[in-house]
């Protein structure tokens, strides 16, 4: 007989070609999830920032998104993710430290079954994704350069602390109950989108006036790819292809459907026309709403939230911000407050008033874990016969209050310092000159040719003061 055919590559025998901790299908799941969370970035928000303002600043918007996407990579694995999920520094950040070394990244993630570079992908989309949400509240007049060093500032000194605070080592991570980012991404990025708005400024009057989505097709083609990308971000958070990575995509799912049907009934009931931003709008607050409890309810439960989630951000948005002197000053362009703040710390209450026990120890309380999450309020009211039990309920809904009042204020006053000092090197806002032209003189460049044969008219001259300035200014 012949000698036996070495069917592995290389020369490498079996106990080699992976390590034994790996599961190759939790693994084959987390690199899928991790992918369909970067595209609800790119190309997801891109095109929905770029189709749902007017023309004039389809391409400035969309670069905004897309510049945050490649920034924010690059933060990320030289120092951003060592500070969210690092070594102990103190109570709210890690140490910072680069996460590129082929050592680091082949480990095994902690308990799970996949290794490092998984994690740094999936957290990284994370990242990304809450910088270009909270980008939504300052379309259509910010300075492109500004936009340049904010990015990375504003990653470095606040998204990391809200990130190493509830998931990671710091003082909250034992207590909250944020399955994948009610707090950390929706919250951090709706207050800290509305209090750079303010900073910003307010686009020019007859933009705030009059201000129609330049394709409601590609912008419905955007809102596909956030709902669509919403089944990696929230079915990734376990880190594994089981049981709760399946609950958690139905129940986001549920939520959304519910929740952009109760929008849109609203508007039936008090406009007589069902608008298609409206049901985009119902959409996103949906998904945001359930972003913090997904694996951890029941489906009654992530329906039940579709509807605080169609109706309190419908209320905040369409009759409050008109009638508040408050939002009225702030121009928060797509209220991503509304969308994400608002949604975000109903999802991170309701989390505390519905996650059930047995599913919060399939997901918090594993064999190596501290984390002390206690059952939500509901639970603990229904089974109020076991004292103990009754105020681990009380405990953690205070806890879910905490968490959103931390996230909350760190944001408005990071966010501010860091406009503050962004200013003192560059304008904050574009020229007006140049918000009455919007992408040409910006960019050189606009979105659609509407006349001839694609001719461009000669450039137009900006005004606004491009990035040397930076070094003048200095």
């Amino acid at each position: 007989m012949g000698e036996p055919i070495n069917s592995f590559p290389s020369g490498l025998l079996p106990d080699e070609t992976s390590p034994e901790w790996l599961n190759k299908g939790d693994n084959a799941w987390q690199l899928t999830a991790a992918a369909m969370v970067g595209l609800q970035s790119v190309p997801g928000l891109v095109i929905l920032y770029g189709s749902m303002v007017k023309k004039k600043w389809a391409v400035n918007s969309a670069f905004m998104a897309l510049y945050a996407f490649a920034s924010v990579l690059l933060c990320w694995v030289m120092w951003a993710h060592q500070l969210s999920f690092g070594d102990k520094f103190t109570g709210i950040m890690g140490k910072p430290n680069v996460a590129v070394t082929q050592k680091y990244l082949l480990e095994k993630q902690y308990d799970k079954m996949i290794p490092v570079a998984d994690y740094v992908f999936y957290q990284f989309a994370f990242a990304a994704i809450t910088v270009i949400l909270l980008g939504g509240s300052l379309l259509g007049r910010m300075n492109f350069y500004a936009w340049m060093l904010f990015v990375p500032l504003w990653l470095t000194f606040s998204y990391t602390v809200g990130a190493y605070t509830i998931w990671d080592k710091g003082f909250l991570s034992r207590h909250i109950i944020d399955f994948s980012g009610g707090y950390v991404i929706h919250l951090s990025s709706g207050v800290a989108g509305f209090t750079a708005a303010y900073w910003v400024g307010p686009r020019n009057p007859s933009d705030r006036e009059h201000f129609p989505p330049n394709n409601i097709i590609h912008m419905m083609a955007g809102a596909g790819f956030l709902w669509m990308g919403w089944s990696g971000f929230n079915g990734g958070s376990p880190l594994a292809a089981n049981e709760i990575t399946a609950l958690a995509v139905l129940n986001t799912h549920l939520c959304t459907a519910t929740s952009l049907l109760v929008w849109m009934f609203f508007d039936l009931i008090f406009h007589s026309k069902s608008s298609v931003i409206g049901g985009v709008q119902g959409m996103m607050t949906g998904l945001v709403c359930i972003t913090p409890a997904a694996g951890v309810v029941d489906t009654w439960a992530a329906m039940f939230m579709g509807v605080l989630a169609g109706s309190v951000p419908w209320y905040t948005m369409m009759i409050l911000h008109k009638k508040s002197a408050f939002f009225q000053r702030v121009d928060d362009t797509l209220g991503v407050f509304h969308t994400h703040a608002v949604a975000g710390v109903l999802g991170g209450l309701s989390s505390g008033m519905f996650a059930k026990p047995n599913l919060i120890r399939k997901f918090y309380k594993t064999e190596h874990s501290e984390s002390q999450q206690g059952p939500g309020l509901l639970y603990s009211i229904v089974n109020a016969n076991e004292v103990v039990y009754a105020k681990d309920g009380f405990k953690q809904m205070g806890y879910q209050i905490l968490g959103a009042l931390f996230i909350a204020a760190w944001n408005v006053v990071v966010t501010s310092l860091i406009c503050i000092f962004v200013s003192r090197i560059v304008d904050l806002k574009m020229h007006e000159d140049d918000l009455d032209i919007g992408d040409d003189a910006i960019h050189g460049e606009e979105a659609y040719a509407l006349w001839g044969d694609g001719q461009r008219h000669p450039p137009l001259r900006s005004l606004t003061p491009k990035f040397p300035a930076f070094f003048r200014r200095v």
